[in-house]
């Protein structure tokens, strides 16, 4: 099929995803058909949307746009997310804000300062390991284990226990089914909730555990699903490191600025653009609370909205040359995180494990270079590299 032929209708398709191709027709539709909706089949019926204004608007407007009814689609024939309404990413104001607030203190810019020296020598050792390797798959050698590691760090988890738990949710992530479907990662978290009901720690399990919201502690199965938002998410932050490292490699003029320059204000706004090119998340889904238009197009109660982020974050009315690779870019206002009552609650830890990261290459590396073939991920909800096989050659 050339990408002529492309129709809204193949938004759905993964393998357009994989083949990059997508980007074209999400361009043309930007121009032509913003709003649109999609018949109902092996999937619900939904609305597209493209623009950067529009997902901005869906993302800013919870009481409009819920996200109470789930995030992603999901075949007809599996029903409502079963987390619906149990978990932050599962919920609208003031529910969401009240969850948020339970563990929001681990994620907080104070936390990630206070864990930088931890997580900068983290990083310089998978960074040192991968050099050593010749070759590595920065999928999991870089992006999975750093987001693994970060997240488990944050839940409590030991570390002594970190590698295992990489191991687990790698095969979890791969086999594209729900964290929770995965036993033994799942009893070691059953294990962990446990025990923090006995003996508090200062670590976000014991938040999910022992914190009330709205008055009550929260079930075993709502702590649980927390646990699965959390990790689950740490994968979109693992695959942006991934995909960032293989751009600086696909444009060794920008990654010789980077090198060139060592600047502090150069690599803050290397983290945003790399954030901004990779949009590790496709799509985020919203239901509509009552009747609404958006770009003329008459969007009835309860219809689901699909907003593309990628799409957003090449929209051609905000981002001057949107699909330049420019680690210098200002403004970069990209929606890779979200925005408003939904911006991730990871974003700020995110952000300074992008721009360590950065750092410890410009420090360590010469080169970055391509080694083997690109396998990109068949999915319509996360974007990025399945496996990825680059040189890191040392300074």
């Amino acid at each position: 099929m050339t990408v002529s032929t492309y129709t809204p209708a193949d938004l759905i398709d993964p393998d357009l995803h994989a083949s990059g191709e997508v980007h074209r027709l999400w361009r043309r539709m930007r121009q032509h058909t913003p709003v649109h909706w999609h018949e109902p089949g092996d999937l619900p019926g939904f609305w597209s949307l493209t623009r950067y204004e529009d997902v901005r608007h869906a993302y800013q407007n919870p009481a409009l746009f819920s996200s109470a009814q789930g995030v992603l689609l999901r075949p007809t024939e599996l029903g409502e997310d079963p987390g619906s309404g149990l978990t932050m990413a599962l919920t609208d104001p003031p529910r969401h804000r009240a969850l948020r607030g339970q563990v929001a203190d681990r994620f907080t810019e104070r936390c990630a300062r206070s864990l930088v020296d931890e997580m900068r020598a983290e990083i310089r050792s998978v960074v040192t390991r991968a050099l050593d390797k010749g070759t590595c798959d920065v999928v999991h050698d870089i992006g999975a284990r750093l987001s693994s590691y970060n997240i488990s760090r944050l839940l409590g988890v030991p570390s002594d226990d970190r590698e295992q738990l990489l191991r687990w949710s790698t095969e979890a992530f791969v086999s594209g089914k729900p964290l929770t479907s995965h036993v033994p990662l799942m009893r070691y978290f059953i294990d962990m909730m446990y025990a923090r009901m006995e003996t508090p720690a200062d670590d976000a399990m014991s938040m999910f555990v022992n914190n009330e919201v709205q008055g009550d502690l929260l079930t075993e199965t709502e702590i649980l699903l927390g646990v699965e938002n959390l990790v689950g998410a740490s994968e979109n932050a693992g695959l942006s490191m991934a995909a960032g490292i293989l751009a600086l490699a696909a444009h060794p003029q920008q990654w010789q600025r980077l090198v060139r320059e060592r600047d502090d204000e150069l690599v803050r706004t290397a983290a945003e653009e790399v954030l901004r090119w990779t949009s590790s998340a496709t799509h985020s889904m919203r239901t509509a609370t009552a009747d609404t238009v958006v770009q003329g197009r008459h969007i009835a109660a309860g219809d689901r909205i699909v907003l593309w982020i990628p799409s957003a974050n090449r929209d051609e009315s905000v981002f001057t040359e949107p699909d330049r690779f420019d680690l210098g870019r200002q403004p970069n206002r990209h929606l890779a995180l979200g925005t408003g009552e939904h911006v991730c609650i990871g974003s700020t830890m995110a952000r300074h494990q992008m721009r360590m990261l950065l750092e410890t290459l410009v420090e360590l590396v010469a080169a970055i270079e391509p080694a083997g073939d690109v396998e990109p991920l068949r999915s319509i909800t996360v974007n990025g590299p399945e496996h990825a096989t680059v040189r890191l050659v040392a300074n």
